[in-house]
C-alpha cells in the first residue's frame, strides 16, 4: 500500500467521522428545541400553598340575660292517692344517718394520685337551700288536719324551661389529650387523658379517662362515661357514670318518660330540661351549638348539667377568639367560659372549641375556688367512622 492512498483512506475516515459528529450536533439541537419546553413545564416548582386557619366573625354580643333560675328539687317520688294521716306521735330522737356523705377535702392534695383525681372534671356543684327544699315536701309534724291530702295531691313543679338552640352535632372522634395541674399550694403535676366521641346521628356515646402513665401500666383515676340519644335539643344523656379512683361508681339517670333526673348516690330529683346534659357531653353540645349557627353564642349560653349528685344550670358567655400553641401546631379556637355561681357552684369553667376543626372541643381548664388549676390540651385527633359503637 503507497502512502497516498493510504492518506486517502485516512481523509476519507475523518471526512466520516466529522459528518457523523454534524449529524448528532444537528439531531441533539432538534430534540432539545422540541422537548425544551416540555422539560420546563414539568419541572417548574408548584406554588406554594398557604395553610389558614379558619377564622369567623365574632357575633355581636347582646346584653345578658336574667340570671338563670335555680333548679328546685322535685318531690322525691310520684304524687300518690290521699291517705288518712294517723295520730300525732312524739318526735323520735334524732338517729345519725346510715349514709354520710363524705365531706369534700379541703387543702393541699399530698400526692400525685391524689392530685390528679381532680383533672379534667369540674367539682360538685352545691345547690344551695338543698337541706330545706327536701324538708319543704315533707308534711311538719304540727301541720294541719287536710294538710298532707292537699300535699300528696299537688303536682310536682312544671319543668323550667331555658333557651332552644340550633345544633349541629361534630362527627365521631377520638382525642388524646395532654392534662397538666397546680395544686393551691403551686405543686403541679401531670397527666394523660383519652376522651371518645361516637354518633350515628340518632346515639351517642362518650368516653373519658384521665390519669399518670406509669413504667409498665397506666393508673386511671378518673372515668367518665355518658351515652344516650339524638333528638332536636342535640346530645340527650340517658345514663352517665363516673368513677374515681378510691371511690365506687355513682351513675346519674335521665328519666325521659317521668321527666327527672336523678341520681345513685342520693334520693334528689330535678325537672329534666330540654337540651339537658351531664358533665361529660357538655363540651359536645356547645361545639354542636357553634357547628349549626356561630351567632347563638352572641348571646349566653344556660344548659342544665347533671353532676354526680345534682343538677344546676351552667350559664356560659363567649370570652373571643385566641389562638392555642399545641403539639398540632397553632389552633384558632373561641373560648367559652362559665364564671363562677355564687350559691351555686364556685369553680369557673373554660372551654376553647376550634372552628376549623369540626368545633371539637381542644382545650378544657377548670379553675377551683382555692386557685387549683387543671388544664387538659389536644395532642392528638382522630376522626372515627365507628359511629355509635
Amino acid at each position: 500500500m503507497t502512502i497516498v492512498s493510504f492518506l486517502s483512506r485516512r481523509r476519507r475516515v475523518l471526512a466520516l467521522c466529522a459528518a457523523t459528529a454534524v449529524l448528532h450536533f444537528v439531531t441533539i439541537d432538534w430534540l432539545g428545541a422540541r422537548l425544551g419546553p416540555q422539560q420546563s413545564t414539568a419541572v417548574r416548582p408548584a406554588p406554594s400553598v398557604m395553610q389558614a386557619q379558619l377564622r369567623l366573625a365574632l357575633p355581636k354580643r347582646s346584653a345578658s340575660s336574667e340570671p338563670p333560675p335555680e333548679v328546685k328539687q322535685l318531690d322525691k317520688a310520684a304524687p300518690k292517692a290521699p291517705q288518712a294521716r294517723p295520730a300525732p306521735r312524739p318526735a323520735p330522737m334524732p338517729q345519725p344517718s346510715a349514709v354520710a356523705e363524705p365531706a369534700p377535702a379541703s387543702g393541699a392534695l399530698s400526692d400525685p394520685l391524689a392530685g390528679l383525681e381532680a383533672l379534667a372534671a369540674p367539682p360538685e356543684p352545691v345547690q344551695p337551700g338543698a337541706a330545706a327544699a327536701q324538708a319543704a315536701v315533707q308534711s311538719p309534724p304540727d301541720a294541719a288536719p287536710g294538710s298532707a291530702d292537699k300535699q300528696a295531691a299537688e303536682p310536682p313543679p312544671a319543668p323550667l324551661s331555658t333557651r332552644r338552640y340550633k345544633v349541629d352535632l361534630p362527627p365521631s372522634a377520638e382525642f388524646e389529650m395532654e392534662l397538666k395541674r397546680t395544686d393551691a399550694n403551686g405543686t403541679k403535676w401531670s397527666g394523660v387523658a383519652h376522651m371518645s366521641w361516637q354518633t350515628d346521628g340518632s346515639k351517642y356515646k362518650v368516653g373519658m379517662e384521665a390519669g399518670i402513665s406509669m413504667l409498665v401500666t397506666r393508673v386511671n383515676l378518673l372515668v367518665l362515661g355518658s351515652e344516650g340519644e339524638i333528638d332536636d335539643a342535640g346530645i340527650a344523656p340517658l345514663r352517665f357514670t363516673e368513677k374515681r379512683r378510691g371511690r365506687a361508681q355513682t351513675a346519674t339517670h335521665f328519666a325521659r318518660g317521668d321527666g327527672r333526673i336523678t341520681f345513685s348516690v342520693n334520693e334528689r330529683s330535678y325537672p329534666l330540661m330540654a337540651g339537658a346534659q351531664d358533665k361529660a357531653t357538655v363540651p359536645f353540645q356547645l361545639g354542636a351549638i357553634g357547628r349549626a349557627d356561630v351567632n347563638q353564642f352572641g348571646g349566653d349560653i344556660d344548659i342544665l348539667v347533671g353532676d354526680e349528685k345534682d343538677a344546676s344550670i351552667y350559664r356560659f358567655l363567649l370570652v373571643g377568639e385566641e389562638e392555642l400553641d399545641t403539639q398540632l401546631g397553632r389552633i384558632v379556637t373561641w373560648h367559652l367560659a362559665r364564671p363562677p355561681k355564687p350559691g351555686s357552684y364556685s369553680a369557673r369553667l373554660d372551654v376553647w372549641l376550634a372552628p376549623g376543626m369540626n368545633w371539637f372541643p381542644v382545650q378544657i381548664r377548670n379553675t377551683e375556688a382555692n386557685g387549683a388549676l387543671t388544664t387538659q390540651t389536644i395532642t392528638k385527633i382522630t376522626l372515627s367512622g365507628n359511629a355509635g359503637k
